[in-house]
């Protein structure tokens, strides 16, 4: 089969024929229908080589979905041509946070899945998943679509769901950055909390468009003119929550002058940035936190909002010899929602 390999750090990464992965005991095979590309794919790509074991070549792809082709000896709970998305950070499963449902921080594995540290993920014509408890059912949804639901629309969840508590009525929500992961974050909120104004903030007028599109109250450019009028509008207390979906310098200190006095400033962009902090900022008994992925009941949740059609992502597909074209664009800023390669198309 071919699957797009990373070979060698800080090098592209290749389009190769490897063999056909067979499901061991309680494995499941995967035929892939779509993979998402992933801004942190382009910081794997960029990275020098780590300290650690991590074993090169690998595939690309955490964000999958597609169809079972085969279950493995013992591997339950599916048949093949279930339609699933692949819940992606693959712990242990016997830690305590695994048995919560909370693989993402296993306490072992560190919730590294497929296209992750060195684990093949579905940038291929089939993936191997390790247990069927990572398979999520789709049921009507189609999986070349769905398949950014299980990073870009569960990260997004996450980081919204733990701070509902404060999104009561006549609060506001600031999102920084509108791109894929930004847009799932509005339409969450639409969707969780419609008591709450939703500020999406973005350098580029075109996604600002998107954002007010899908449920965005306001759509601001980045820049200290975005920082005056949000502190208008909350009567200059600033924003009960800040989800900072880019995490550069500039946009970590527009969140620190944004979010209020026991508010949340929620950090989910990877973009290698540091949040200026001292006494007084962020503000006082601001939380401050950096979450990963989301929970495996998450995942479901993410699921059924999808097939109650009260969130979708932007969608773009690209064939799998163009994902090295994709990365690109994504590099670019020229990707609106997220692209997707769809190895069978």
């Amino acid at each position: 089969m071919r699957a797009f390999q990373l070979v060698e750090w800080q090098q592209p990464p290749e389009l190769r024929e490897v063999p056909v992965p067979e499901p061991g005991a309680g494995q499941v095979l995967v035929k892939v229908a779509g993979a998402g590309a992933c801004h942190s794919d382009l910081h794997i790509m960029q990275a020098p080589a780590p300290g650690d074991d991590t074993r090169l070549p690998f595939t690309l792809g955490h964000e999958n979905a597609g169809w079972v082709e085969t279950l493995g000896p013992g591997a339950t709970g599916f048949a093949p041509g279930d339609p699933v998305i692949v819940y992606g950070p693959w712990g242990c499963g016997l830690c305590a946070n695994c048995r919560e449902g909370r693989e993402n921080y296993c306490q072992k594995t560190a919730g590294l899945g497929g296209g992750l540290a060195g684990n093949d993920g579905g940038m291929a014509e089939y993936l191997l998943v390790p247990a069927s408890r990572f398979l999520i059912p789709l049921g009507s949804l189609d999986p070349r679509e769905a398949a950014p639901l299980s990073d870009a629309g569960l990260t997004s969840y996450h980081a919204v769901k733990r701070s509902l508590h404060l999104l009561g009525p006549g609060s506001t929500a600031v999102v920084i950055g509108a791109g894929g992961l930004g847009q799932m974050a509005i339409q969450i909120l639409r969707a969780l909390s419609a008591a709450t104004t939703v500020v999406a903030v973005d350098t580029d007028a075109g996604k600002l468009e998107t954002a007010k599109r899908i449920g965005a109250d306001e759509a601001l450019l980045s820049g200290d003119q975005a920082v005056t009028r949000i502190k208008d509008m909350t009567g200059q207390q600033g924003a009960q929550l800040v989800l900072d979906m880019v995490g550069v310098d500039p946009t970590l200190r527009m969140a620190a002058q944004v979010a209020r006095v026991l508010g949340h400033l929620t950090i989910v962009g990877l973009g290698g940035g540091a949040l200026p902090v001292d006494f007084s900022s962020p503000q006082h008994e601001c939380s401050v936190a950096s979450p990963y992925w989301g929970f495996i009941p998450e995942l479901i949740e993410v699921i059924t909002l999808a097939q109650q059609q009260k969130i979708k992502m932007l969608v773009e597909h690209f064939p799998l010899e163009r994902a090295g074209e994709a990365y690109q664009l994504l590099h670019d800023g020229k990707i609106q929602g997220r692209a997707v390669i769809t190895p069978h198309a």
